[in-house]
């Protein structure tokens, strides 16, 4: 088989789902240029062919998609309109799969998509792929039929995660590090500056042994306190040394469609704290028992959430990690092959 990825930005996650999907035939992936705020490294694998977007205008994706002859088309979206003139040209010959992470809102801006979609996403896409079930209602109201929606498009590198789960165990059960972590873009919507805010609060009101990391670059100034500490942009083949040395995930965002993060840090075994904007919540947080979720955009919520951490012992923590740990199995790059290969097998 040969599977063509029409795709935005391509991150260590992706490709450790296309390297299982290799096992089953040919990769192509077009993919928009590497973020500056996550200047990704990537290394070229076998049976997994990345092409530049900037180097091809629509008559040269269509030729190009013409040689590929894929088996089926994985589009990112419809933020890009050439991408969505290539899928149209493919639409009822192969499966055209549409990928989205948006929530469904109800907004007026919703509304209208609503409405067009018949004349045009459900003339260019014959299924619909997204991560969870928020997604699920919004792609199900734009038209896509119940058995044509498929859900756990986002996978984290499972095998990775997992083994630094297992390196880690012993000695996080023995000495659990007292370090909050959080790892995205330095950017206002990711909640930074309630964090670092609250954080600083707390050390005031309860001072205790508690640090908290950062690793991440973009247009917000990092604060400045003796127990915040940033590290800037970390290659993911390097984050192994800050997760064995951090205990507990933090994610503040005050919008986040899904977060792949979570996923990551609940199957490298970390507590999880997430505010009630982030996507991923629904799959990957059992509240009170693998963490605790909060309000975003509330230095007092968020206050009050780190203190519940703080207040717990190594040992109910170290319970918390198993749990987010088996709770992450859900999904992998394994199931999401699966279901991509499952919609193509079932392509009528």
């Amino acid at each position: 088989m040969k599977f063509l990825f029409l795709y935005t930005e391509i991150a260590d996650y992706f490709l450790a789902c296309c390297a299982e999907l290799s096992k089953y035939g040919e990769v192509h992936v077009i993919r928009w240029p590497v973020n500056k705020e996550a200047p990704f490294q990537f290394h070229q694998q076998n049976n997994i062919k990345i092409y530049n977007r900037n180097d091809y205008n629509l008559v040269q994706l269509k030729n190009l998609t013409q040689s590929i002859n894929p088996t089926v088309i994985i589009c990112s979206g419809w933020i890009d309109k050439d991408y969505l003139k290539v899928s149209k040209s493919f639409f009822k010959k192969i499966p055209t799969v549409l990928t989205c992470d948006t929530h469904w809102r109800g907004d007026l801006k919703q509304k209208l998509a609503v409405v067009l979609s018949k004349f045009t996403l459900l003339k260019t896409f014959s299924h619909a792929w997204v991560p969870g079930e928020q997604q699920f209602t919004y792609v199900n109201k734009l038209g896509f039929k119940t058995s044509l929606i498929s859900k756990g498009f986002y996978s984290c590198n499972y095998t990775k995660f997992e083994t630094i789960f297992q390196n880690n165990k012993l000695e996080k059960s023995e000495n659990f590090p007292h370090k909050f972590l959080y790892v995205g873009r330095y950017y206002d919507f990711k909640g930074l500056s309630e964090l670092w805010q609250a954080f600083i609060e707390l050390q005031k009101e309860n001072p205790n042994d508690w640090e908290l990391w950062c690793l991440g670059t973009g247009d917000l100034k990092p604060v400045n306190h003796p127990k915040i500490k940033h590290f800037g942009f970390v290659q993911p083949n390097d984050l192994e040394s800050y997760l064995k040395q951090t205990g507990v995930f933090i994610l503040p965002s005050r919008y986040e469609p899904w977060g792949v993060v979570v996923h990551e840090f609940a199957t490298a075994g970390f507590p999880l704290l997430i505010s009630n904007a982030v996507g991923a919540k629904q799959q990957f947080l059992i509240e009170g028992k693998n963490g605790f979720s909060f309000n975003h955009s509330s230095v007092n919520s968020i206050k009050t959430t780190l203190n519940k951490i703080i207040q717990l012992s190594n040992s109910e923590l170290c319970n918390m990690a198993n749990v987010s740990n088996q709770n992450a199995k859900k999904i992998t790059p394994i199931t999401w092959v699966n279901t991509l290969i499952s919609i193509v097998k079932n392509y009528k």
